[in-house]
């Protein structure tokens, strides 16, 4: 089991390292692989999400990928996002959680594919 936790969180950090978010990955391997309760896998997901964020920004700012500019709002929507999505996600049941969860990954994961077939008609 300790192995299957390494290994998603090493590719939860690969994930957030290329901006595509972790807990895509490590979320569900948590609660699918390691029986983890949904709030709690959220919860280990929002921590680790820190130490890798501060990597990610460090390696993007070396590259010039960082534009300082308007940095400060987005911040600040990203703070009250981040505090109104753990009151929401607290007022969840366990259950319900984690069908919201798997909806939103539904919904990016067809966005994702309906883009790619977009992008691949023009391109063809």
């Amino acid at each position: 089991m300790i192995v299957l936790g390494i290994l998603g969180a090493l590719l939860a950090g690969v994930a957030a390292g290329m901006g595509m978010g972790g807990g895509t990955i490590l979320i569900p391997a948590l609660t699918l692989l390691m029986g983890v309760a949904q709030h709690d896998a959220q919860l280990v997901n929002m921590i680790a999400f820190i130490p890798a964020a501060i990597v990610a920004i460090v390696i993007h700012k070396k590259e010039g990928r960082i534009d300082v500019k308007g940095l400060v709002p987005m911040i600040i929507a990203g703070v009250a996002g981040a505090v109104l999505g753990a009151l929401a996600a607290s007022a969840l049941e366990g259950g319900l959680l984690r069908k919201v969860f798997g909806g939103g990954l539904v919904l990016l994961s067809l966005r994702q594919l309906v883009k790619s077939f977009k992008r691949q008609s023009k391109g063809a």
